[in-house]
């Protein structure tokens, strides 16, 4: 598989992914139990929280290394790790949004809950599309076929926890609109900026090689900040704790091991 061939993949594999999780809304009635939800929660909690560290982080480090930071080589990591929460942190303030857990954020606003709802995703699936777009510019600058086939775990790592998240986005959205097409609609949408988010980090990452280990950590804070902020909460974990932490054991593993596979 060629190099370009894995970049195009990879990032409309993401999109693709949400868009199909999105469609379990022809097919359930009702929200996923609140069982379903802890685990997908998890699950999706864990593949990001290794995705950070393994595919992001330290890459970062060692793009760092490289570059002649020497033992100053964990700056980047930390200073962009801390900037890319701080990027969440004034997109939750600017952009008027309702978390699956009933917490509002943002200026006032007449918008819908549902569309509240869709923005709160949409805000969530930032971080990981620009990921995915960081570790495709890093690869494309290394060019080195291995770095790609990071790049492609990565996403499908990314992709794969997108399909629960997806049902576990559209379900409500259903429940709110009473439409399966709306729902649908909205929950494919939100995964829409991940492919447009992927290829402005793809060109940052690619063009601006000093960038690379700082974009790298930025992907990862903005990821965790996700985690921490949305994902753990929405999961609930107090009322199904050991379902939850499996939860995330597993979609750790599993990113783990798609990262040491094929990078």
């Amino acid at each position: 598989m060629g190099n370009t061939l894995m970049t195009v993949l990879g990032i409309g594999f993401i999109f693709i992914m949400t868009a199909a999780g999105s469609a379990v809304v022809y097919f359930f009635k009702k929200d996923v139990s609140e069982k379903a939800n802890t685990l997908f929660m998890g699950f999706a909690s864990g593949i990001m929280i290794a995705a950070s560290v393994w595919s992001l982080l330290v890459p970062a480090i060692e793009e760092a290394a490289s570059a002649g930071y020497g033992k100053w080589s964990f700056a980047p990591a930390a200073v962009g790790f801390i900037l890319g929460g701080l990027f969440l942190v004034v997109i939750d303030k600017i952009v008027p949004h309702i978390h699956r857990a009933g917490l509002e954020e943002g200026p006032p606003s007449r918008m819908t809950k549902s569309a509240k709802m869709f923005l709160a995703v949409m805000i969530h699936n930032i971080p990981e599309g620009l990921s995915v777009g960081f570790a495709f510019g890093v690869a494309v600058a290394n060019g080195d076929t291995s770095s790609f086939v990071s790049a492609l775990g990565l996403a499908l790592g990314i992709g794969i926890q997108n399909f629960p998240e997806g049902a576990a986005v559209a379900l409500p959205i259903k429940s709110v609109t009473g439409s399966g097409n709306k729902a649908f609609i909205y929950g494919a949408a939100s995964g829409a900026v991940e492919p447009l988010f992927a290829v402005a980090g793809y060109f940052l990452a690619a063009h601006i090689s000093a960038l690379q280990p700082w974009l790298l950590a930025f992907g990862a804070g903005a990821m965790i900040f996700v985690v921490a902020e949305d994902l753990i909460p929405d999961a609930k974990l107090a009322e199904h704790p050991h379902l939850g932490t499996w939860g995330v054991m597993a979609g750790f593993v599993i990113m783990m091991i798609l990262d040491v596979a094929l990078g």
